[in-house]
């Protein structure tokens, strides 16, 4: 969820925090961290007060897109037909 929440640009932690389903602030965090440390998630602190901190996808993260989309896509399919039944 946090990757496919970040394929439109970046996004403050408070925003991310709210689109993913509200997870705790430590889990987030350390989902994030560990995104970082793969190379899949940049972090950005902007260095104004209070401290702003962005979170995007690198250039190898943004190579899950599609992989997303046709998940996504999969998924609106498959509720589709549940329906339909």
């Amino acid at each position: 969820m946090i990757i496919y929440r970040l394929l439109n640009g970046p996004r403050r932690f408070g925003e991310l925090r709210r689109l993913v389903g509200d997870p705790s602030q430590r889990s987030l965090t350390m989902q994030l961290r560990e995104l970082e440390a793969d190379g899949i998630v940049a972090r950005e602190v902007f260095a104004e007060v209070p401290p702003r901190v962005e979170y995007s996808l690198t250039p190898f993260g943004q190579t899950l897109a599609p992989v997303l989309i046709a998940m996504r896509d999969w998924g609106v399919a498959f509720q589709e037909r549940r329906s339909a039944t």
